[in-house]
């Protein structure tokens, strides 16, 4: 018998990671806040569309979600209508959302008290590493639910690690996010100085590309950068999210970000130009504006 899956929240993440559970021979249902988006998904991944939350995990083995924020995971977890009050009992619930390790905290305990497995594991990788099956998965939990979730997770990953009990993964996403926001920021201050002292940009990057300066923005984000292209990843609007969820749990454990606190206000600067879904990269346009 198949193992049966529930996948909630089909946006730009959860969409292709949803189809790649039917390709790996999951019987897979899925709900979505908007039940178009179900119905469309359904009818390309031969999967089913449910109406409800409460009839899309009824008898899942796996309940898989990825939704926007911390207020988005109470409405689809808690409640008589919500994930943990309909799941079956020892269900393994995957939560791939970018959030707070505080909500990944709570529904952890949630899921403890309902008989139910429960890890977090924020994705890192974009739509590409979506539409690919290339994410990298960092995942908080017990390991037994892990162990369960992993073989299942894989499908959609290129690589993941269990890095501690519950919420250790969505901290580990901030600990990426960090390093993205200060990694695009001197890029970008690298190419717009490149283009002040007009210099062939392109070639540049190719000889310190070569180097210490090398990096993954580098390679794959210096191109579109330099033909003011931004619709190649991740949203600024999304990138203040996360940085915001950062920024407020360096509070709490007392670490300094000023270099993160920084970028996430030129991030509010790109917002202000109209650039809410411009990718990440764009930071450079605050420089070149006249």
């Amino acid at each position: 018998m198949s193992l049966t899956a529930t996948f909630i929240g089909l946006g730009v993440m959860g969409y292709p990671m949803a189809g790649h559970l039917v390709k790996a021979g999951l019987s897979v249902r899925v709900w979505n806040r908007s039940p178009e988006k179900a119905q469309q998904w359904a009818s390309e991944h031969s999967g089913v569309a449910c109406s409800t939350i409460a009839s899309a995990v009824q008898g899942a083995d796996f309940i898989i979600t990825c939704v926007g924020a911390d207020r988005d995971l109470v409405a689809i977890y808690e409640g008589k209508d919500g994930i943990i009050s309909n799941a079956p009992a020892g269900a393994v619930l995957i939560d791939h959302t970018t959030a707070s390790a505080g909500i990944a905290e709570h529904l952890a305990a949630l899921s403890v008290q309902a008989g139910l497995g429960f890890v977090d594991a924020p994705v890192s990788g974009g739509q590409q590493g979506a539409e690919n099956g290339q994410l990298t998965i960092m995942c908080g939990g017990h390991d037994d639910d892990y162990n369960k979730a992993a073989p299942i997770m894989q499908h959609y990953a290129r690589a993941m690690n269990l890095m501690g009990p519950a919420g250790s993964g969505q901290r580990t996403k901030m600990v990426n996010q960090i390093a993205i926001a200060g990694l695009v920021q001197g890029l970008s201050e690298a190419l717009h100085f490149a283009e002040q002292a007009e210099l062939d940009v392109r070639k540049v990057v190719d000889v310190i590309s070569k180097g210490a300066a090398q990096s993954w923005q580098m390679e794959n984000r210096s191109g579109t950068m330099i033909d003011h292209q931004f619709e190649h990843g991740f949203a600024v609007d999304w990138m203040r999210k996360d940085l915001g969820i950062c920024l407020d749990e360096a509070r709490r454990n007392g670490s300094k970000l000023p270099v993160t606190a920084l970028v996430d206000q030129f991030y509010g600067d790109i917002q202000d130009m109209g650039g809410h879904r411009w990718d990440t990269s764009s930071l450079i346009q605050r420089l070149r504006k006249k």
